[in-house]
């Protein structure tokens, strides 16, 4: 059993989650179906144009020009915390973490509420290895929203990698009561359980739970000759 725990925890890693999702927001007007639209000239001072330009551009892949409209946006609304929120996930991209952790602290200054402008800072804040820092955004986003699963999942992973195994179980634990589906807990729940308890069962039955839940990762492990001995056991 001794080496088949070691050996789990050398195949199977904890997997993350996930790249942030951009606010795609601005003012649409529409009546009985019909959308309305106004002459770009007219919105040439609109901060909602700007903030849907910039969003487009990002699309596009032209992440400088994304960032000016943003801005632009930002000048003309100070107070627009969507705008700060986008503006930092091109700059994440663009691996100016510092830059991009100022901006979604700027939203949530505007919104402290911002559950999502937390989770994000995490993510960034784990790029710069800062985890006790990560673990303090995703435990806040997890405070604004007892159901965010996905905080649940990576503050687990961030006490998993410190050590706190108990703490990570719990957390994967929580993320799957509030997700039944959520195969991704389930493959991070079974790396815990195989390094940090030598619970080889456990572990194993987790994996194929992840697997049955379409994690792709787990299915193609459970095939090969190394993971056999779990889809037997």
């Amino acid at each position: 059993m001794q080496k088949r725990t070691a050996f789990i925890g050398a195949i199977l890693s904890l997997i993350p989650l996930g790249h942030p999702l951009m606010i795609k927001t601005g003012v649409v007007l529409s009546t009985t179906g019909l959308i309305l639209s106004i002459p770009e000239k007219v919105n040439a001072e609109s901060a909602n144009f700007y903030f849907d330009r910039g969003y487009k551009k990002y699309v596009k892949g032209d992440y400088y020009g994304s960032i000016s409209d943003f801005t632009k946006a930002i000048e003309i609304d100070p107070k627009d915390s969507g705008a700060y929120y986008n503006r930092a996930i091109v700059k994440h991209d663009l691996e100016d973490y510092y830059r991009a952790i100022s901006d979604y602290t700027k939203a949530i200054e505007i919104d402290p509420n911002y559950k999502e402008a937390y989770y994000n800072r995490g993510l960034v804040k784990e790029d710069l290895n800062d985890n006790y820092g990560a673990i303090s955004d995703y435990t806040k986003a997890i405070e604004i929203d007892p159901n965010y699963a996905k905080s649940y999942n990576n503050r687990g992973r961030l006490k998993h990698s410190l050590e706190d195994y108990y703490g990570a179980i719990s957390d994967f634990i929580k993320a799957i009561e509030i997700d039944p589906n959520y195969a991704l807990a389930y493959s991070n729940l079974a790396v815990t359980k195989g390094e940090g308890f030598e619970d080889d069962e456990g572990a194993c039955s987790d994996i194929k739970k992840a697997a049955l839940l379409g994690d792709k990762y787990r299915i193609d492990w459970l095939e090969t000759s190394e993971g056999k001995w779990c889809q037997d056991m």
